[in-house]
């Protein structure tokens, strides 16, 4: 199933319940005054944080959320039944935007549980109408009907690492030997289309799909792609010995981050030097290596090809996740 970090959603709150008009039957008196109850409120749609990243590819084909309405009123005096809330699950990281009254309710942590729609409320019975005046009131009012708008639904993903960098760089390669991940590779760009997610000793990365020169200007799905890492922790940016000229590869990723959001820069940075197995890649490295060492980063090497490469160069990566992360798991 294709992964979905993006689309609109159609939702209904419940309708209330209508009032009804009933009367008290007794011995001797066939009406014995109102006795119709209120109908019971409609039910409110809730956005409910899950962890689950590709509920939203469920969502595609479902036209509308709607939540149940209130049951009418009964004999008695007896107000319905109110309707249930609905609760309308949502990847932790959605930013959920009411496109009726531009109200944005951000969802960052596992369980937050936010109000989008109010059910209606409950119509009136008769009884809710006597008077001294008026002893056996006919009128009656019906529910009121739910709230109901459009979403836009848009998912930041929450990740540890984002491995960023240019199409071919090898991401989706290293996400695949750092975790479980079984992502599709291949010798040509843009094989990965979608963020792709991984989990390494419980730490979260995620594969962003190739950047590209114009990215920050919404090229080549450009903003699709650089609004992931916002809520990245860390990144590691990927530099293939393949390139020319490895320094420029680098700072044309960092100028698109840059234009994007210059926050970005302020992430703390791994540089991967990848695909070390090239024909004189000895050589190329050590060149890469000179000509990176201005930018006072740390500055890591791996060739997928080699397990010990690849087991040192996670070592090294996962030493360096900023120091609040560690804290968090020495406090599980």
């Amino acid at each position: 199933m294709a992964f979905v970090d993006e689309l609109n959603l159609h939702a209904k709150a419940g309708k209330g319940g209508d009032g009804v008009v009933r009367w008290r039957h007794e011995k001797g008196r066939e009406f014995g005054g109102p006795s119709g109850g209120n109908g019971g409120r409609g039910g409110d749609v809730y956005a409910v944080a899950i962890r689950d990243t590709g509920v939203l590819s469920k969502y595609r084909h479902k036209p509308i959320f709607a939540a149940p309405n209130g049951r009418d009123g009964k004999n008695q005096n007896l107000v319905g039944r109110a309707g249930e809330d609905l609760d309308m699950k949502l990847p932790i990281g959605s930013k959920v935007t009411n496109l009726k009254t531009e109200q944005i309710f951000l969802l960052e942590e596992e369980g937050q549980r936010e109000l989008l729609l109010h059910g209606g409320r409950g119509g009136r019975g008769n009884a809710s109408f006597q008077t001294s005046i008026n002893r056996s009131p006919e009128q009656w009012r019906p529910g009121d009907v739910g709230e109901e708008a459009e979403f836009h639904i848009e998912l930041e993903l929450i990740a540890d690492i984002g491995l960023i960098g240019l199409p071919s760089a090898g991401k989706s390669s290293m996400l695949n030997a750092l975790t479980r991940a079984d992502v599709k590779t291949a010798a040509y760009h843009f094989t990965t289309l979608e963020p792709n997610l991984g989990v390494c000793f419980d730490y979260v990365l995620v594969d962003i799909p190739g950047l590209i020169e114009g990215a920050s200007q919404g090229k080549g799905l450009g903003h699709k792609f650089l609004r992931h890492i916002k809520r990245t922790r860390m990144l590691a940016h990927l530099v293939s010995l393949e390139n020319e000229d490895p320094l420029a590869a680098y700072k044309l990723i960092r100028k698109e981050l840059e234009q994007y959001n210059p926050e970005l820069l302020k992430k703390k940075e791994i540089i991967i030097l990848t695909k070390t197995d090239i024909d004189e890649g000895e050589k190329a490295l050590s060149e890469a290596l000179s000509a990176l060492s201005g930018l006072k980063k740390i500055v890591l090497s791996v060739t997928l090809y080699d397990d010990d490469s690849i087991k040192q160069m996670r070592d090294a990566l996962l030493e360096e996740i900023p120091g609040e992360i560690q804290k968090e798991e020495d406090s599980v």
